[in-house]
């Protein structure tokens, strides 16, 4: 629950934005470990973040992961590599291919991202081969963010390898791109548990700043037509060898 005061400041922000972007699509696919309707922390911090974009009018799907039956691999559909059902390649399709912005959200777990975290970015990484229709690998023109939850440490360490496999397969990565909540180590309430979480002012201005640095990045990238083509167009290279069972994208 995003306090009132918090929430009227956003709100305020939010009819002041200095541009339109009610034509930008986001989606947050969310690690949680909790299957719906069960209440997720990361889903609480997640409020702050899509107040600020569904305010100015972006639509904002949001995907708990294990709610879906996701093939683990790095191949776009591992139902033709012995799975009997992946839905992976149909949440590509639908809500991540159209979308502008793309958030990775995960709780902490032993210091680390979750699984569902970690099988999200080796199945992006899977259609990191697509290519968009200027010749580019297919998350260009695309921004990424994160949001990190949990009642200890591990903030810092998950967003900086969640923040870095989005560049590293073509995402745009805006400043302060990353939110993140930790309570005290060792056993204690999480971010929902009690007014900590809510009213850490840290956290919420982070998660604020973020949410309009990748709609402004994204803006400024749609406006441009995406990230120029000159020097990064694939098609001119060749460094495919029929031998070697990888492609050379990864």
């Amino acid at each position: 629950m995003i306090p009132e005061s918090v929430a009227r400041f956003i709100d305020a922000e939010v009819a002041a934005a200095p541009a339109r972007y009610d034509d930008l699509r986001a989606v947050v696919l969310n690690g949680t470990l909790k299957r719906s309707p069960e209440s997720s922390h990361t889903d609480g911090l997640l409020e702050i973040t899509r107040r600020v974009l569904e305010g100015v009018g972006a639509q904002v799907d949001v995907v708990r992961l294990i709610d879906h039956t996701i093939a683990p691999g790095v191949q776009p559909d591992m139902r033709e590599h012995g799975w009997e059902v992946d839905d992976f390649p149909d949440l590509y399709r639908r809500l991540i291919e159209p979308a502008d912005i793309v958030v990775l959200a995960t709780p902490i777990w032993l210091g680390d991202q979750s699984s569902l975290t970690r099988l999200a970015i080796e199945r992006l990484y899977g259609w990191s081969g697509e290519l968009n229709q200027a010749g580019q690998w297919s998350y260009y023109g695309k921004v990424g963010g994160v949001v990190v939850t949990g009642n200890e440490d591990g903030g810092k360490h998950c967003a900086a390898q969640m923040l870095y496999a989005l560049s590293h397969i073509g995402f745009a990565i805006p400043p302060q791109a990353d939110v993140y909540w930790n309570g005290e180590a060792g056993p204690g309430p999480s971010y929902l548990d009690d007014d900590r979480g809510a009213h850490n002012h840290w956290t919420t201005r982070n998660a604020v700043f973020a949410a309009w640095n990748m709609l402004h990045l994204s803006r400024s990238l749609k406006d441009a037509g995406g990230v120029p083509v000159h020097g990064n167009v694939t098609t001119n290279w060749d460094l495919s060898d029929p031998d070697h069972p990888n492609p050379e994208y990864r």
